[in-house]
């Protein structure tokens, strides 16, 4: 057993210890900032996220009270406007459509995603709840497809 120069490269020194121990320290350190970085990144697109599906429903919400608005606006000045023959023909048509829709509906709902056809039974419980405000949609609808074919006729 020599004291050889291949004896001290294979044995380091306290130095040299030292050295390795602080880069690997430096080295450490910078992944724990990596993956700090991408957790907060990842906290932070959750955040974001969150706060557009708020602002989206709040959205959605204050569309369909616009809607609504709109609808008793439209609604009120048809039954101003509107003769008491397309009333009639406008509630006839509606309720054919009522009718003759359950055949159509029962095949729609066996080819229909689920999802869809949870939204369509919410509307159709809401046509059910206010069959009023349906009949007057109808009566609107057919009012302004009146009007419409009145316009093209000039």
């Amino acid at each position: 057993m020599t004291d050889g120069p291949e004896d001290r490269k294979s044995t380091p020194t306290a130095q040299e210890l030292q050295a390795m121990v602080e880069g690997t320290r430096e080295e450490l350190g910078e992944t724990v900032q990596e993956i700090a970085a991408r957790a907060h990144v990842r906290a932070r697109a959750k955040d974001k996220s969150n706060q557009i599906k708020a602002d989206l429903a709040e959205s959605v919400a204050e569309a369909g009270t616009q809607v609504r608005e709109g609808a008793a606006e439209v609604l009120h000045a048809v039954q101003e406007n509107v003769a008491d023959p397309v009333r009639e023909k406008a509630a006839s048509a509606a309720a054919a459509v009522q009718h003759g829709g359950s055949a159509v509906a029962a095949k729609v709902r066996e080819n229909t995603p689920e999802t869809v056809a949870a939204k369509a039974d919410q509307a159709a419980e809401a046509v059910r709840r206010r069959p009023r405000a349906a009949i007057a949609a109808a009566v609107a609808a057919a009012a302004v497809l009146v009007a419409l074919r009145r316009r093209r006729r000039r």
